[in-house]
């Protein structure tokens, strides 16, 4: 039976699975209340999918993929299920990610306005060409068996490096591209975004809530009491990992 391995462990995913869900939750409720709502007809309303679906996709379950071998469970017995798991959750916030892309490249093509111009767009292009990338390659050298433990053990650090950097280029692309939006919305207002309005207020706290998300993601990825422990050394984790056995 599998019993929990650091009480620490779980208490941080039950706060990563709260503020994950507030990001998204909150990303939607700003552009329900303040931006209108959504549509998929190339207007402004198709944009408010874009902030959305990159939260949910780039940060959010990108943060979850990450961590599957963190869990305790995953240290034990065959790796094919997490390895699928793993694989299938990345799968899944690549698919939102390009669904967001379609939005906001659709909303700029009818509207005849520029694209990839600003800081905010080379930092999101840029992550999500380097996702594809760590995808395909996590996918034929880790997932496929052709690959040698030789090749693997040689591309592991050079995959987790990645993983953590798309991370970090994400979390900025959101936070550059939150502060974007609300210059844009509120340049031609009563309350410009420096008089700090009640929708600049709730935005900055969705960016905040994106970069806690992140930091917890990146903190439990670090830890060294929490990474799955290599073939032949789970000596001391393994009485926590097993009872009755």
């Amino acid at each position: 039976m599998i019993r929990m391995a650091s009480g620490w462990f779980y208490l941080s995913c039950l706060l990563l699975g709260s503020l994950g869900s507030m990001c998204i939750l909150f990303t939607i409720y700003w552009m329900q209340y303040w931006r209108g709502g959504f549509a998929w007809n190339g207007s402004i309303y198709m944009f408010n999918w874009h902030p959305v679906l990159m939260v949910a996709g780039m940060v959010v379950f990108y943060g979850g993929a990450s961590l599957v071998y963190r869990l305790p469970q995953s240290w034990v017995g065959p790796r094919l299920p997490w390895k699928l798991l793993h694989a299938a959750l990345h799968l899944i916030a690549f698919i939102l990610t390009v669904v967001g892309l379609v939005a906001v490249f659709t909303f700029h093509n009818h509207g005849r306005i520029a694209n990839l111009y600003s800081l905010h767009s080379w930092l999101g292009i840029t992550a999500v060409f380097l996702f594809a990338c760590q995808w395909c390659l996590g996918f034929a050298v880790f997932l496929l068996p052709w690959a040698s433990m030789w090749l693997r053990s040689l591309l592991k650090p050079i995959h987790v490096f990645f993983g953590a950097a798309i991370l970090s280029l994400s979390i900025a692309s959101v936070i550059s591209g939150i502060n974007e939006k609300l210059f844009f919305s509120l340049k031609n207002t009563t309350r410009p975004y420096n008089s700090l309005p009640s929708e600049a207020v709730f935005a900055n706290s969705t960016g905040m809530l994106v970069v806690a998300f992140g930091l917890l993601v990146l903190y439990i990825l670090l830890a060294s009491s929490w990474k799955r422990p290599e073939p032949g050394i789970l000596t001391d984790r393994q009485p926590l990992l097993h009872d009755g056995e």
